[in-house]
């Protein structure tokens, strides 16, 4: 089993905790977990790994960060194909566009959803959503 890395942005510290909270889902599963934020590391450093998990709250108008965050993902849009990708995050106002929207994008990319759907929140993440993280990062684990 390789390291999964957990790549994320986040403002207000609810996409952090997720983010967190998956990589204690895949060490459960006795597999190992770099949590990174995305100002520390280029695209290119998931060219050749197979599964990892993108972590990004909803920002102005239902899109991803743009300082950081939408330029990352636009670079990996190039070789997501074939893919296993867990998405998540936070979002404090809205109806979740704007993870259909990143679901979408990296479908048509080639890439594959892990368990169907991306992981949202509104504000702090509840009990239920740190359950659906750790099985997210379990789910990651196994991929």
């Amino acid at each position: 089993m390789s390291k999964i890395m957990i790549v994320y942005w986040s403002g207000t510290g609810n996409t952090k905790m997720m983010a967190e909270q998956i990589g204690k889902g895949v060490l459960s599963e006795g597999g190992e977990a770099e949590v990174l934020e995305v100002s520390g590391v280029k695209a290119e450093a998931l060219k050749e790994v197979p599964v990892f998990a993108l972590g990004c709250p909803s920002m102005g108008d239902e899109v991803l960060e743009e300082g950081d965050m939408e330029p990352f993902v636009e670079e990996l849009e190039r070789f997501v194909s074939g893919k296993k990708i867990g998405l998540f995050g936070s979002y404090g106002w809205g109806n979740c566009e704007w993870m259909r929207d990143w679901e979408e994008r990296l479908k048509k990319a080639g890439a594959q959803i892990v368990n169907g759907e991306g992981i949202t929140v509104l504000g702090e993440p509840d009990a239920e959503t740190l359950e659906n993280c750790m099985i997210l990062g379990k789910s990651l684990a196994m991929s």
